[in-house]
């Protein structure tokens, strides 16, 4: 059995790292790795792939940067080229990147077994790119493996059959579970910064219906200065969202918070492990703020962790007015978070369980 696993971000290589080393535990399957090139990331450098023991990919298709017409087109062409080549027994597609859905497009036409990992997720909001991604790559699958039941309730709503679908808890908490142990002495972020445990405010800000939206992004960032008039606040921006910033002439709307550049992932989970408060508009932050059992803030209409705010270790704030969300982050500040309940995401044996089922599954 040949397997081709198509990853455009980084996250999505860190997801399938666990997936890839339960993988090569079984032995039965050879599994080759293609980066289509979605995210060029200074952090995706050797030692990244040392550090997190990641297979590296044998094809890199280079696309690169672009609208999300000529991105996912480019994809598609040199994916369909690979897998012409390669002709594996199925695919693998991650998440909801553009890479996802270009993955699943070219393997449904080339007749090409799909497998999505973190299938289901739905934020209902169909201006949003990744939904698109998700909702098409969901319904092009064979295999679904699914992190929540809630994600499961979504698929099977939409009709899709109950015997594609698997619940196997989140992969992401199978990452956490194994970082935990790689990060513990850690604290040279902390040190590098002049931080203190529990003593500061993280926060995020990169998708584009928030730095894209002049509105929303002067909204989130005078907020967060506001925080910092109180908290130490500190913020891994990406270049792009802080040209965007200077180009807007905000740099008065963040005098009280630290910008700093993004940061690696063991560097990235020490700054969440020991922060006192996490703000995003990342899907993923907003999960391993829970799995360090640090309160959440995220400035979206929506999130497809749903189970997160009912449960009350995430609160959505609507990103349009400055004092709103600052109200919220003083409310976050309150939370009592040995009262909340803990949330179902896996015994950290998702990884393994999605190993498993695939070399079992018999592909016609």
């Amino acid at each position: 059995m040949k397997i081709l696993t198509i990853l455009g971000a980084r996250p999505q290589f860190i997801k399938s790292a666990v997936v890839s080393s339960e993988l090569k535990k079984i032995g039965l399957c050879e599994e080759i790795i293609v980066h289509t090139g979605q995210h060029y990331d200074d952090n995706m450098s050797n030692i990244f792939f040392e550090q997190l023991s990641l297979q590296s990919p044998k094809y890199n298709l280079g696309v690169g940067s672009g609208t999300h017409g000529y991105q996912t087109g480019m994809m598609m062409i040199r994916l369909e080229e690979v897998i012409l080549e390669e002709k594996p027994t199925a695919i693998i597609v991650y998440g909801d990147t553009n890479s996802t859905l270009a993955g699943s497009l070219v393997a449904a036409k080339l007749q090409i077994k799909s497998i999505h990992v973190e299938a289901g997720l739905r934020s209902w909001n169909r201006s949003m790119p990744e939904e698109i991604n998700r909702v098409v790559s969901d319904h092009l699958a064979d295999i679904l493996f699914s992190p929540t039941e809630t994600s499961v309730t979504n698929l099977i709503n939409e009709g899709i059959s109950k015997t594609k679908i698997e619940l196997v808890g989140d992969v992401m908490y199978d990452v956490f579970l194994r970082q935990e142990s790689l990060s513990k002495n850690l604290n040279n972020a902390l040190e590098k910064h002049n931080l203190k445990r529990g003593d500061y405010i993280l926060a995020t800000l990169h998708r584009a219906e928030n730095t894209d939206n002049l509105d929303r992004l002067k909204a989130i960032i005078t907020a967060l200065d506001m925080l910092g008039q109180k908290f130490q606040v500190i913020v891994p921006l990406h270049p792009r969202t802080l040209t965007k910033l200077k180009a807007n002439l905000l740099v008065e709307n963040y005098r009280h918070v630290s910008i700093i550049e993004p940061v690696g992932y063991l560097e990235m989970y020490e700054l969440e492990a020991n922060s006192r408060l996490i703000c995003t508009d990342s899907g993923g932050v907003q999960k391993e703020a829970y799995f360090h059992r640090v309160p959440c803030v995220t400035y979206r209409n929506e999130t497809e962790w749903i189970e997160l705010v009912s449960s009350g270790w995430n609160y959505l704030v609507e990103p349009t007015d400055a004092e709103s969300i600052y109200r919220t982050f003083l409310k976050a500040l309150e939370t009592q978070t040995a009262s909340l309940p803990t949330i179902n995401y896996g015994g950290g044996k998702a990884s393994e369980e999605i190993a498993k089922k695939i070399v079992s599954y018999k592909f016609g």
